[in-house]
């Protein structure tokens, strides 16, 4: 239950100021503390909040963040503590928190939490601000985390402690190996499971921490040897399949060179070919489009790749798989055309001989040829009309019809 009142103390003999919270009671949680640190700042008294030193981090924060970010850290520990009590609610009392954190921080938040709202270009997390103050603030972060490993085997578990946790775990000291490794794949196994949040919305509003695990763990030795080796091998496997994704396939070079080892290297190849095993699963398992055409648009960085030859063949396979209609893929028409180019384009040997053999296999299923009949007279009027308006306006401006 959340308190009808609350009581600010101040520091002076005058009276304390109670707040009413009867009609906060149904607010999201970053709402309802944005409302009280407002309030709080209204009077101009100091209030008795306990204050504590910050390392700076990459944010200018205000002196009134540290009272947001206390209030804050006790709505989050009421939360949890109320999905212990309430078996029955329990996943929709995590679930609801994983949704605060997961808030992005509006206008008011910003002028409370950061010293110079302006300098933060794009959206920012509730996630992004509370991470680096479990970050900066090591001890704060304790009794949440042990609620959260109470509540382990619960959905949203993993999700709530990446979210928070991802910088907690690179700077402060596990003793216990067992609870390191833990902590480790909790992340990981969190981690993905956002990932895939924002490829199901077809969003990347999760890529500050994908870009946190990348570049500043994955590519930093000295925090990459923080955690277990077997962690580390799992979060090389877990950028692998998202790296496209988030658009950072720049990064790939220094990914490789940064890869652990791993046991079956002997079988299986070198890093890039770890990575493009990954990469072929993760092709697989998506089902949402505009995800999947992203990712055949990216894969074309991939050309001129050393890889053994069965690593070749099986991303040959997989992109074969999704150059023909039925199942058990079941492609859209525009993934098999963004498949067939990044076949084409990837492995233009023999690319000829490929499109008669699918020519002959689509002969086989009469109930495709309407279809593709339809599609090959709109694509014959498009250019057409598109030749024709190049005579007309001969101008570089005019963009070519979609094959």
């Amino acid at each position: 239950m959340i308190p009808t009142t609350l009581q600010w103390k101040n520091q002076d003999t005058s009276p304390c100021v109670i707040i009413n919270f009867d009609y906060l009671h149904r607010c999201s949680l970053p709402t309802r503390v944005v409302f009280l640190c407002c309030h709080a700042a209204s009077h101009h008294r100091r209030y008795a909040i306990e204050s504590f030193p910050r390392r700076m981090g990459p944010l200018s924060y205000t002196q009134r963040s540290s009272a947001y970010f206390s209030a804050l850290t006790q709505e989050i520990d009421k939360k949890l503590q109320r999905a212990l009590a309430s078996p029955t609610q329990r996943r929709d009392l995590l679930q609801q928190l994983f949704a605060d954190v997961a808030l992005q921080v509006d206008d008011r938040a910003r002028d409370i939490i950061l010293e110079d709202a302006l300098q933060i270009k794009g959206s920012l997390c509730f996630y992004d601000v509370l991470a680096d103050h479990f970050a900066n603030e090591l001890e704060r972060g304790k009794p949440i985390i042990d609620l959260i490993v109470q509540l382990w085997s619960q959905p949203f578990a993993s999700h709530i402690f990446a979210l928070l946790f991802h910088k907690w775990l690179f700077e402060v000291e596990v003793d216990s190996p067992d609870l390191l490794l833990r902590y480790s794949s909790a992340l990981v196994q969190g981690a993905m499971n956002v990932f895939w949040i924002d490829i199901q919305t077809n969003t990347t509003h999760f890529q500050s921490l994908f870009r946190y695990l990348l570049e500043d763990v994955a590519l930093v030795p000295e925090k990459l040897k923080k955690i277990p080796l077997q962690a580390q091998r799992d979060l090389f496997l877990l950028l692998s399949r998202f790296i496209f994704l988030y658009n950072l396939d720049e990064k790939l070079e220094s990914l490789f060179h940064h890869f652990p080892e791993f046991p079956n290297a002997f079988l299986i190849g070198g890093p890039a070919d770890v990575f493009l095993i990954e990469l072929t699963n993760q092709l697989q398992k998506l089902k949402v489009e505009p995800a999947l055409l992203h990712y055949l648009s990216r894969i074309k960085v991939l050309q001129g790749l050393e890889l053994r030859m069965t690593t070749s063949t099986r991303l040959k396979t997989c992109l074969y798989s999704f150059t023909s209609p039925g199942g058990p893929m079941y492609p859209t028409r525009a993934v098999r055309h963004a498949a067939w180019d990044a076949l084409d384009f990837l492995f233009p040997v023999g690319q000829y001989p490929r499109h008669v053999i699918s020519l002959f296999f689509r002969l086989l299923y009469p109930w495709y040829w309407p279809s593709s009949c339809w599609n090959f007279v709109l694509t014959c009027i498009h250019v057409i009309l598109y030749s024709i308006a190049r005579l007309i306006f001969p101008t570089n401006k005019l963009r070519g019809p979609h094959m």
